[in-house]
């Protein structure tokens, strides 16, 4: 069972938008770069990184998806308080 995990997310404020990018993602768009034009967190100077956090860290939907979706794979849209999450996970440990 993983305890940690390392991924990138993209907050967006509306579904839409979120499933629009996801799109774009699976269309072989860098995620840095639409990470950096349309999220709305502070993690977006850094391409989306969240860098490797514990289980447990994040807002519970959050935390669910990072420690059950496949690696690598952009995945989303997951809602939580903050808005609509598109996330890639790079590892778990």
């Amino acid at each position: 069972m993983a305890k940690t995990a390392c991924a990138l997310h993209i907050l967006v404020d509306n579904e839409k938008l979120a499933n629009e990018l996801l799109a774009k993602l699976k269309r072989g768009v860098s995620f840095d770069t639409l990470a950096r034009k349309y999220s709305s967190c502070p993690s977006k100077r850094n391409g989306g990184s969240l860098g490797e956090f514990n289980k447990g860290t994040m807002v519970p939907a959050f935390d669910k998806a990072v420690f059950s979706i496949p690696l690598l794979k952009p995945y989303g849209p997951v809602k939580t308080q903050f808005g609509y999450h598109i996330i890639k996970v790079l590892y778990r440990n």
